[in-house]
Protein backbone atom coordinates (compact mmCIF):
# COMPACT_ATOMS: atom_id res chain seq x y z
CA UNK A 1 0.00 0.00 0.00
CA UNK A 2 1.31 3.54 -0.74
CA UNK A 3 -0.05 5.05 1.96
CA UNK A 4 1.84 2.42 4.25
CA UNK A 5 4.70 3.25 2.86
CA UNK A 6 4.43 7.00 3.10
CA UNK A 7 3.72 6.35 6.94
CA UNK A 8 6.97 4.04 7.14
CA UNK A 9 9.07 6.55 5.91
CA UNK A 10 7.61 8.61 7.81
CA UNK A 11 8.61 7.18 10.82
CA UNK A 12 12.01 5.87 9.42
CA UNK A 13 12.90 9.61 9.02
CA UNK A 14 11.68 10.74 12.65
CA UNK A 15 13.50 7.77 14.43
CA UNK A 16 16.55 9.38 15.95
CA UNK A 17 14.35 12.33 17.24
CA UNK A 18 10.70 11.31 18.30
CA UNK A 19 10.23 8.85 20.86
CA UNK A 20 6.64 8.29 19.73
CA UNK A 21 8.06 7.48 15.93
CA UNK A 22 10.80 4.55 17.08
CA UNK A 23 7.57 3.46 19.15
CA UNK A 24 5.62 3.08 16.35
CA UNK A 25 8.09 1.60 13.89
CA UNK A 26 9.37 -0.98 16.71
CA UNK A 27 5.85 -2.43 16.75
CA UNK A 28 5.78 -2.44 12.74
CA UNK A 29 8.73 -4.28 12.14
CA UNK A 30 9.41 -6.10 15.27
CA UNK A 31 7.91 -9.46 14.57
CA UNK A 32 9.56 -9.31 10.97
CA UNK A 33 13.14 -8.73 12.84
CA UNK A 34 12.61 -11.37 15.26
CA UNK A 35 11.60 -13.92 12.77
CA UNK A 36 14.64 -13.21 10.89
CA UNK A 37 16.83 -13.60 14.06
CA UNK A 38 15.28 -16.73 15.05
CA UNK A 39 16.23 -17.81 11.44
CA UNK A 40 19.98 -16.67 12.02
CA UNK A 41 20.06 -18.31 15.54
CA UNK A 42 18.89 -22.10 14.57
CA UNK A 43 22.66 -22.11 12.89
CA UNK A 44 23.67 -21.71 16.31
CA UNK A 45 22.89 -25.22 17.80
CA UNK A 46 22.67 -23.69 21.21
CA UNK A 47 21.15 -21.32 23.90
CA UNK A 48 23.50 -18.46 23.96
CA UNK A 49 21.41 -15.82 22.80
CA UNK A 50 17.52 -15.84 21.93
CA UNK A 51 15.88 -14.02 19.13
CA UNK A 52 14.69 -11.38 21.34
CA UNK A 53 17.90 -10.62 22.92
CA UNK A 54 19.44 -10.37 19.11
CA UNK A 55 16.51 -8.16 17.86
CA UNK A 56 16.71 -5.65 21.30
CA UNK A 57 20.13 -5.82 21.41
CA UNK A 58 20.43 -4.45 17.17
CA UNK A 59 17.32 -1.88 18.21
CA UNK A 60 19.77 -0.69 21.04
CA UNK A 61 22.57 -0.21 18.37
CA UNK A 62 20.11 1.46 16.00
CA UNK A 63 19.35 3.88 18.79
CA UNK A 64 23.02 4.83 19.16
CA UNK A 65 24.83 7.80 17.69
CA UNK A 66 25.07 8.06 13.46
CA UNK A 67 21.60 6.01 13.70
CA UNK A 68 19.34 9.42 13.67
CA UNK A 69 17.02 8.84 10.77
CA UNK A 70 16.48 6.27 7.69
CA UNK A 71 15.73 7.08 4.16
CA UNK A 72 13.67 4.23 3.82
CA UNK A 73 12.87 0.83 4.28
CA UNK A 74 15.60 -0.71 2.56
CA UNK A 75 18.13 1.71 4.89
CA UNK A 76 16.75 0.42 8.07
CA UNK A 77 16.35 -3.27 7.17
CA UNK A 78 20.43 -3.08 6.23
CA UNK A 79 21.50 -1.34 9.19
CA UNK A 80 19.15 -4.06 11.33
CA UNK A 81 21.11 -6.61 9.51
CA UNK A 82 24.53 -5.03 10.59
CA UNK A 83 23.24 -4.46 13.81
CA UNK A 84 22.77 -8.08 14.24
CA UNK A 85 25.73 -9.11 12.18
CA UNK A 86 27.69 -6.67 14.96
CA UNK A 87 26.08 -8.19 17.91
CA UNK A 88 26.64 -11.63 17.06
CA UNK A 89 30.47 -10.81 16.51
CA UNK A 90 30.75 -8.95 19.72
CA UNK A 91 29.45 -11.52 21.71
CA UNK A 92 31.72 -14.28 20.10
CA UNK A 93 34.74 -12.15 20.12
CA UNK A 94 33.63 -11.87 24.11
CA UNK A 95 33.27 -15.06 24.69
CA UNK A 96 36.91 -15.95 23.19
CA UNK A 97 38.34 -13.00 25.17
CA UNK A 98 36.77 -15.37 28.16
CA UNK A 99 37.95 -18.32 26.72
CA UNK A 100 34.59 -20.19 27.86
CA UNK A 101 34.45 -21.17 24.10
CA UNK A 102 35.69 -24.78 25.09
CA UNK A 103 36.73 -25.04 20.80
CA UNK A 104 32.41 -25.08 19.98
CA UNK A 105 32.39 -23.31 17.34
CA UNK A 106 28.86 -21.23 17.71
CA UNK A 107 27.67 -20.98 14.05
CA UNK A 108 28.00 -23.25 11.04
CA UNK A 109 27.85 -20.92 7.84
CA UNK A 110 28.78 -22.88 5.39
CA UNK A 111 25.48 -24.29 5.23
CA UNK A 112 23.92 -20.89 5.63
CA UNK A 113 26.22 -19.73 2.78
CA UNK A 114 25.83 -22.59 0.62
CA UNK A 115 29.59 -22.62 0.50
CA UNK A 116 30.71 -26.02 -0.33
CA UNK A 117 33.67 -27.88 0.95
CA UNK A 118 34.18 -25.59 3.79
CA UNK A 119 33.45 -27.07 7.18
CA UNK A 120 33.11 -24.93 10.66
CA UNK A 121 34.08 -21.31 9.43
CA UNK A 122 34.17 -18.60 12.13
CA UNK A 123 31.78 -16.13 12.57
CA UNK A 124 34.98 -13.59 13.10
CA UNK A 125 36.23 -14.98 9.75
CA UNK A 126 33.35 -14.10 8.25
CA UNK A 127 32.50 -10.63 9.36
CA UNK A 128 36.37 -10.03 8.75
CA UNK A 129 35.84 -11.13 4.83
CA UNK A 130 32.66 -9.31 4.94
CA UNK A 131 34.64 -6.26 5.43
CA UNK A 132 36.81 -7.06 2.92
CA UNK A 133 34.65 -7.80 0.54
CA UNK A 134 32.99 -4.63 1.13
CA UNK A 135 36.26 -2.70 0.21
CA UNK A 136 35.79 -4.13 -3.25
CA UNK A 137 32.28 -4.90 -3.97
CA UNK A 138 30.08 -3.24 -1.32
CA UNK A 139 26.42 -4.41 -2.86
CA UNK A 140 27.86 -8.26 -2.77
CA UNK A 141 29.25 -8.02 1.27
CA UNK A 142 25.23 -6.07 1.50
CA UNK A 143 23.61 -9.03 -0.32
CA UNK A 144 24.88 -11.21 2.06
CA UNK A 145 24.34 -9.11 5.10
CA UNK A 146 20.64 -9.42 4.06
CA UNK A 147 20.67 -13.12 3.13
CA UNK A 148 22.52 -14.38 6.00
CA UNK A 149 21.99 -11.85 9.37
CA UNK A 150 18.56 -11.01 7.98
CA UNK A 151 17.40 -14.07 6.79
CA UNK A 152 16.06 -12.78 3.80
CA UNK A 153 15.23 -14.83 0.51
CA UNK A 154 16.83 -13.50 -2.86
CA UNK A 155 13.61 -11.99 -3.81
CA UNK A 156 13.11 -10.69 -0.42
CA UNK A 157 16.68 -8.78 -0.98
CA UNK A 158 16.44 -8.05 -4.85
CA UNK A 159 12.91 -5.91 -3.81
CA UNK A 160 14.70 -4.29 -0.99
CA UNK A 161 17.80 -3.45 -2.63
CA UNK A 162 15.38 -2.50 -5.56
CA UNK A 163 17.53 -5.04 -7.68
CA UNK A 164 16.12 -7.71 -10.40
CA UNK A 165 16.47 -11.03 -8.86
CA UNK A 166 18.73 -12.50 -11.34
CA UNK A 167 21.40 -9.63 -10.85
CA UNK A 168 21.07 -10.33 -6.55
CA UNK A 169 21.58 -13.89 -7.77
CA UNK A 170 24.43 -13.31 -9.63
CA UNK A 171 26.05 -11.05 -6.41
CA UNK A 172 25.02 -13.69 -4.53
CA UNK A 173 27.00 -16.15 -6.38
CA UNK A 174 29.98 -14.13 -6.98
CA UNK A 175 30.11 -13.07 -2.93
CA UNK A 176 29.59 -16.59 -1.93
CA UNK A 177 32.93 -17.66 -4.20
CA UNK A 178 34.78 -14.48 -2.47
CA UNK A 179 34.30 -15.44 0.93
CA UNK A 180 35.31 -19.44 0.14
CA UNK A 181 38.14 -18.02 -1.35
CA UNK A 182 39.27 -15.70 1.74
CA UNK A 183 37.84 -18.27 4.14
CA UNK A 184 39.78 -21.49 2.94
CA UNK A 185 42.62 -19.24 2.22
CA UNK A 186 45.62 -19.54 4.95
Amino acid sequence: MPGDDTQLADLLARWGDDEGARTALVSRVYTELRSMARSLLAEDGGPTLQPTALVNEAFLRLLGPGNHAFEDRRHFMGAAARAMRQVLVDRLRQRMADKRDGGRRPLSLDHALDIAGVDNLELLELDQGLNQLAAHDERAARIVELRYFAGLTLQQTAALLDLHPATVSADWAHARAWLQRHLSAP
